[in-house]
């Protein structure tokens, strides 16, 4: 048990999700649903609840809380522009300085950046970008990818109730994602049949004349799958055969999530288009385009407002976006999560020499996912009623992940520390035990 956990009292805190749940409308994460907690305040990995219940929080709202909560040089930024001006889309000082410094941050030629509210925008965005500049239609995206709830990416992100919606939009093609622990084969292999497959969905499905190839460099939403080294440039090779545009959707990858400033980085990939978003700002709805000056000037996405948004880069957003990422810098946040997350992976992979129920081990950083299995062997998935156990198990324990299904994904605020990845090891390592106990 961590601590802080030794309140056992829900009283508070269920009756706010109670009281939220009676006019809230349903969709909202499961996360949050299966937990029911109501959070009251945060420090840096730690929440803690209207009882007074901490938690450590291996989640970050899904990827989002680089910095942890409340850090105070955030927390101060943020006050002092909202004490100045915090919306509007004139040129403000926060938002000059941050276009410089994301420009000096991502593989060149990449140099212009556009700023949106969330990921589904940025990636809309960028698929319009796209087609301004190749004037084609066709879009190319991957198995098990995840870019969006929005009418305009669903029929590129792999949510199963996505058919139920109405007719998707044409034009949008699907190659499957090279998933070494699912291949009866090499790495190599793997590689191998993915991309022969995606020059086939290219030729085949978009007829050789696709407008962008959309990836993510490590698939969030899918487990935290990571593909065969050098995967991502042999798609840009291929991406760039056929004249379409590289989009890199770094959503959950960047800014030092995967122990490098961008996940492209790890096969040195400068993609035509990058997203970003998420951890960016720290927690504060705020995502962006950034690609080369030759293809951010192609219309009619560089027409006056045709790329414009009503929040994106407000002033506020933007104070958000800069403190954060000099933050990341200034306390060598990227460097912390290639050590911290190396502790984590072999902090898992020995708790899987004793545990049966734990397979498929894998991370970059702290971007890191195992599964849960019923046999070590045969890998077979860990039945949905067995992942929530577990995920209720560790809960209980104070450690919140999003543990509740198979392919376990752990993505914590950048700066957990080496003395709270040996706390959450030990709630894994008890909670596998009570797994590996019970009859499945």
């Amino acid at each position: 048990m961590l601590p802080g956990t030794e309140v056992w009292s829900r009283a508070r805190t269920k009756a706010l999700f109670d009281d939220e749940q009676a006019f809230i409308a349903p969709g909202l994460q499961t996360i949050a649903l299966l937990s029911e907690l109501a959070i009251e305040r945060g420090d840096g990995a730690i929440l803690t609840d209207f009882d007074g219940r901490t938690y450590l929080d291996l989640n970050a709202g899904v990827s989002v809380a680089s910095l942890g909560h409340s850090h105070p040089r955030y927390v101060g930024a943020l006050t002092a522009q909202l004490a100045s001006i915090a919306v509007g889309s004139f040129a403000s000082r926060p938002r000059a300085e941050l276009v410089r410094l994301i420009a000096d941050l991502v593989p060149p030629p990449l140099t212009r950046s556009q700023f949106f509210s969330g990921g589904a925008e940025a990636v809309e965005a960028a698929i319009r970008l796209a087609r301004s500049y190749t004037k084609r239609t066709d879009i190319i995206g991957f198995s098990g990818a995840f870019h969006g709830k929005t009418a305009g990416v669903l029929a590129i992100s792999d949510v199963a109730w996505k058919h139920e919606v109405g007719p998707l939009p044409p034009g949008f093609h699907i190659a499957p994602f090279p998933d070494p622990s699912r291949f009866a084969g090499t790495e190599a292999e793997c590689a191998d049949a993915a991309i022969a497959a995606l020059r086939d969905v290219v030729e085949q499905h978009a007829g050789g004349r696709a407008a962008a190839v959309i990836i993510e460099p490590i698939q969030g939403t899918a487990g935290n799958i990571i593909p065969p080294q050098g995967f991502l440039s042999r798609v840009r090779d291929v991406a760039r055969e056929y004249g379409a545009l590289l989009v890199a959707d770094e959503m959950i990858t960047g800014f030092g999530r995967t122990g490098l400033m961008f996940g492209c980085n790890h096969d040195a990939v400068a993609p035509d288009i990058m997203t970003l978003g998420k951890g960016m700002a720290g927690g504060f709805p705020m995502s962006a385009v950034v690609s080369t000056d030759e293809i951010v000037s192609a219309e009619p996405f560089s027409l006056p407002s045709a790329s414009s948004s009503s929040y994106g880069g407000s002033p506020l957003a933007a104070a958000a976006a800069l403190v954060t990422i000099q933050t990341i810098i200034d306390e060598g946040l990227v460097d912390n999560a290639a050590r911290i997350g190396r502790l984590f992976l072999d902090g898992l992979r020995s708790i899987a020499e004793r545990r049966r129920s734990i397979a498929n081990i894998r991370g970059r950083g702290l971007l890191i996912g195992f599964d849960l299995v019923s046999d070590p062997d045969t890998r077979t998935p860990l039945p949905k009623e067995s992942c929530v156990r577990f995920f209720k198990d560790c809960l209980a324990e104070g450690l919140i992940a999003m543990s509740y299904t198979p392919r376990v994904r752990i993505h914590p605020p950048l700066v957990l520390s080496a003395e709270q990845v040996a706390s959450a090891l030990a709630v894994f390592d008890a909670a596998l035990g009570r797994l590996d106990a019970a009859p499945q």
